[in-house]
């Protein structure tokens, strides 16, 4: 266990979870078996934390947290990286998602002159977006305002991944997971011809 214990990097003194502890195992088990063909990319690979997520009344799914850092590594193998894991912890989709930092509007108390683009919310939320349905790709997003006044994103995503690694059968996995991270009201769905 002390090796798995590698793939996890916590704040000092915070212990992980069980949850991370099953998925460090897991990753490490997939880096060191002899068959696996992402073995050299998974060994700069770590987590930062995990978290399961309910999907409707039955499923479960698990959001895999990674450094920023990391992600580059992670986006090159993620299709791989999710269909292994997903075998190893036994019928639950996995998610991957890039630790990202939002600035709020008070960012110059913090010591900053200007706030990057890529840290307000809107950008983070964005990006979290796209994370949580890699491998696959979004081609357009609507949004529709009920008469209520709320929200509900519309994401399309690309119709040649329809067949591939039962995709369509993470859709509801997809609006749990951003509804959890967001608070926001998301619907997946492949475009119809």
């Amino acid at each position: 266990m002390f090796n798995a214990r590698k793939k996890i990097v916590k704040d000092k003194g915070v212990a992980p979870t069980e949850l991370e502890e099953e998925v460090a195992k897991a990753l490490f088990d997939i880096e060191v078996s002899p068959t696996s063909d992402i073995k050299a990319e998974l060994r700069e690979v770590y987590i930062s934390s995990a978290k399961e997520i309910e999907v409707g009344k039955t499923g479960k799914a698990v959001a895999v947290f990674f450094p920023f850092r990391v992600w580059r590594n992670v986006r090159k193998i993620q299709g791989r990286l999710v269909r292994e894991l997903e075998k190893k912890l036994a019928k639950r989709h996995v998610v991957f998602v890039a630790n990202r930092t939002i600035y709020d509007k008070d960012f110059r108390r913090k010591g900053i002159k200007v706030r990057p683009r890529n840290r307000t919310l809107t950008a983070v939320q964005e990006s979290i977006l796209e994370d949580v349905v890699g491998p696959t790709e979004i081609v357009g997003k609507r949004t529709r305002i009920t008469v209520d006044g709320s929200k509900t994103l519309k994401v399309f995503l690309d119709p040649k991944d329809k067949d591939k690694e039962d995709i369509e059968a993470k859709l509801p996995t997809f609006s749990a997971v951003y509804r959890k991270l967001t608070n926001k009201e998301a619907v997946f769905m492949f475009p119809t011809a």
